[in-house]
C-alpha cells in the first residue's frame, strides 16, 4: 500500500459507438438546453442560486454522444443515469427528485468548456456529472472553480491534479500505472517496455510517469515511445517496429475508436497474446465490445473494475445495467466509477442536509460506499477515491477474467519523484 499524503491529488478511454446514443438519451448536440429541464427545476433556489426547487434538483451531464470518444463515454452516460433513476425511484434527494440536463462535449475539448459554461451559468446545475479525456476535464476545470460548480469525473487518470470543484471517481496513478508496473514486472519478469499512446495529456503524462518508474524502481529501460492522435486507425509501421525490438511488454494508453483498428492490426500482423505480453490501462469492456475478444485475447488490463468480479454488489449492478440497457450491453471500468458519482453525491448532499456546494463538498471527506459494485471505496480528503487495483486478462467472449487484486490502496495524487 502506498504511504499517506498531504491533502494534494493527481489527475485521467472506449466499444463501438451506440448508433442511437442521441435518440436513446434524447439530446441534440447543437442544442444549448439539454434533456429533463423543467420550468419550476430552473427556478433559483436559496442554495447559492442553484436549480432546486420545491419538488426537483437538476444536475448536469456532460459526455461525447458523438465523436471518437463516444465509443467509451456511452457507458459513462448510461450508469449515471441509471443510478439517477434509481436514487428516484428510492425518493430522491432531501425528497426531491433529481432532473438531467445533458450536454454533449461532442469529443471536442472547447465544446466541453463552452458547454459547462452553459450548465453552471445558465441552467444553474447542482452539479455535473461528466467528462472522460484528461484534455476534456483540463478544458472545464477553469469554468468549475470560477463558478464554484461540482464535477464528478469519473476516469483513471494521469494525477498531478487536485481541485476543491472536482471528485475524481476513477484511479489516479499510483492506484493504476505503478501499481500494474510492479504486477507485470514481478508476474513476468518484465524488463523492457514499449510505450504507445494517443496523442493528448493523459496518455503522455502517463507515460512519463510510467517511464520514471521502470527505469528508477523496476531498474528496466523503455525500448520504445509513441503516440498518434485521436481517431488515427493506420497502425502498420508501429507494429512493424514492436516486432523489431521485441519488448517484454507494451504498454498501451490507446483511447477511442482507435483501440479497433490497433488491435485488430496487432493480430492480422501476427502480434498475439502467445508471443507478445501486452499490458492496457485505456481497454475496458466498452472498448473490447468493439475490438472483438478474439483481437484481444490473452492480453492484460490493469483496473478497478471489470464486470466480471464475482461479488453482491455487482451481480446486482450488472442485472439492473443489463435490464436497463439489453442483454448485450457490457461495463467497464469508467462506467462502473460513473455509477459511483449519483451515489456519492447523494450521500454528501445528506450529510450536509443541503444542496449547496460548499456545504457538499466540506461533507464529502471519509464518505464510504460499501454498496458500490467494485465493493468498496471511501472519499479521501483529496477527493479521490480508496479502491483496489485488479488485473484482468481479456477473454474470447470480451469480457476480462481477474487474476490480480491489490490491497486497498491510499490514493496519493502527487507522489515524489514523478512530477
Amino acid at each position: 500500500m502506498h504511504s499517506p499524503l498531504s491533502t494534494k491529488t493527481l489527475s485521467a478511454g472506449l466499444a463501438v459507438v451506440l448508433a442511437a446514443t442521441g435518440a436513446l438519451l434524447g439530446c441534440s448536440k447543437d442544442s444549448s438546453k439539454g434533456v429533463g429541464e423543467t420550468q419550476a427545476a430552473t427556478t433559483a433556489s436559496a442554495a447559492g442560486g442553484l436549480a432546486v426547487s420545491e419538488k426537483e434538483v437538476v444536475v448536469g451531464q456532460l459526455h461525447s454522444a458523438t465523436g471518437t470518444m463516444a465509443i467509451s463515454e456511452t457507458g459513462s452516460i448510461e450508469a449515471e443515469r441509471l443510478a439517477i433513476d434509481q436514487i428516484n425511484q428510492a425518493g430522491g434527494l432531501l425528497g426531491k427528485q433529481i432532473k438531467i440536463i445533458q450536454q454533449d462535449g461532442a469529443s471536442d475539448w472547447p465544446t466541453f468548456a463552452e458547454k459547462a459554461k452553459l450548465l453552471l451559468e445558465e441552467d444553474h446545475v447542482a452539479c455535473v456529472f461528466g467528462c472522460w479525456t484528461s484534455a476534456s476535464r483540463k478544458a472545464v476545470l477553469p469554468v468549475f472553480e470560477k463558478d464554484n460548480g461540482l464535477l464528478y469525473y469519473p476516469t483513471f487518470y494521469e494525477g498531478l491534479e487536485q481541485s476543491k470543484n472536482v471528485f475524481y471517481t476513477g484511479q489516479e496513478a499510483t492506484q493504476q500505472i505503478l501499481a500494474g508496473l510492479d504486477w507485470i514486472h514481478k508476474e513476468k519478469n518484465a524488463n523492457t517496455f514499449f510505450l504507445i499512446g494517443s496523442d493528448y495529456i493523459w496518455p503522455r503524462t502517463s507515460n512519463k510517469i510510467a517511464r520514471k518508474h521502470i527505469e528508477n524502481v523496476l531498474k528496466g529501460s523503455v525500448v520504445g515511445e509513441e503516440y498518434y492522435p485521436l481517431g488515427y486507425t493506420e497502425f502498420g509501421s508501429l507494429i512493424n517496429k514492436i516486432k523489431a525490438v521485441k519488448p517484454d511488454v507494451v504498454y498501451a494508453i490507446v483511447v477511442g475508436g482507435s483501440n479497433v483498428s490497433f488491435y485488430k492490426q496487432l493480430k492480422a500482423a501476427g502480434v498475439t497474446a502467445q508471443n507478445q505480453t501486452l499490458l492496457t490501462i485505456s481497454v475496458t469492456e466498452d472498448e473490447l465490445l468493439g475490438i472483438g475478444g478474439e483481437n484481444m485475447v490473452g492480453y492484460y488490463a490493469a483496473m478497478k473494475y471489470f464486470q466480471s468480479l464475482d461479488n453482491d454488489n455487482n451481480k446486482k449492478f450488472v442485472a439492473a445495467f443489463k435490464a436497463k440497457y439489453g442483454p448485450n450491453s457490457v461495463i467497464g471500468d469508467v462506467t462502473q466509477a460513473a455509477y459511483l458519482g449519483p451515489w456519492l453525491y447523494k450521500a454528501a448532499v445528506e450529510k450536509a442536509q443541503s444542496f449547496d456546494v460548499d456545504k457538499v463538498v466540506a461533507a464529502s471527506p471519509g464518505i464510504e460506499l460499501t454498496t458500490a459494485p467494485e465493493g468498496y471505496v471511501k472519499i479521501h480528503p483529496n477527493h479521490h477515491l480508496w479502491s483496489k487495483l485488479r488485473v484482468g486478462q481479456a477473454q474470447l467472449d470480451g469480457q476480462y477474467k481477474v487474476v490480480y487484486e491489490s490491497e486497498l490502496i491510499e490514493p496519493n495524487p502527487f507522489p515524489k519523484g514523478y512530477q
